[in-house]
């Protein structure tokens, strides 16, 4: 019988190693990546069955990698191993697609509950946010437009990369556009949201969850 395929992201490989032992009994281990373009690119490659990702990695974050994928017509589901009690990014995280939000300190147990009821197609909370997610959704859906959502999702990985401290020129090379066109974006991302330098669209990604503090 074929073992459900696994593809693990996650920048920090004290976890991406515990994680291994952890998952290697019931699952067969495709690839381990660190950071998000990574993921994005093997997942395409490897078309796992179920992809176990932080949130909060380099380069592209979790919810933005779920959205590509979603949009590219990659069918794996998608696993948040987090730090982030914050309901925002889960709230985030089920938008842009997951099936799953697990935090990194509950126990081993629960990521493996988590990947085994991602495959039967359900969707698996940690029950230490589960009540105030729920909440967070229903008020969410009665609330204006979410800032977050004037932007592309050019625009959020251009934000996140500059977040990162990444000169326009190595942002350029990153995505294959010209400087030009990474200032362009900056500019209008700082005109749609009220925002006056580019130390105001750092704050504005951690505030956000696109960036990490």
């Amino acid at each position: 019988m074929r073992r459900p395929r696994v593809l693990l992201a996650d920048d920090h490989k004290i976890v991406t190693e515990g994680l291994r032992s952890l998952l290697e009994p019931e699952f067969e281990l495709v690839g381990v990546v660190e950071d998000g373009r990574a993921l994005v690119a093997a997942a395409k490659e490897l078309r796992p069955d179920v992809i176990v990702a932080d949130i909060s990695m380099p380069l592209l974050n979790g919810i933005e990698v779920a959205e590509q994928l979603n949009r590219a017509g990659v069918g794996a589901k998608i696993i948040f191993l987090t730090m982030h009690l914050d309901v925002m990014y889960a709230t985030r995280a089920f938008e842009a697609g997951a099936s799953g939000y697990v935090l990194k300190h509950s126990a081993p147990s629960e990521l493996v509950s988590a990947i085994r009821e991602a495959l039967k197609g359900r969707t698996y909370i940690t029950p230490l946010i589960s009540k105030d997610l729920l909440g967070s959704i229903m008020r969410r859906s009665q609330r204006p437009e979410d800032v977050i959502r004037r932007l592309t999702s050019r625009q959020r990985e251009i934000l996140q990369l500059v977040a990162e401290g990444k000169t326009a020129k190595e942002i350029a090379s990153l995505l294959n556009i010209s400087t030009r066109t990474v200032e362009f974006h900056k500019y209008r991302m700082m005109e749609n949201l009220g925002l006056k330098t580019s130390a105001d669209l750092v704050q504005f990604a951690i505030k956000h969850g696109i960036a990490s503090g």
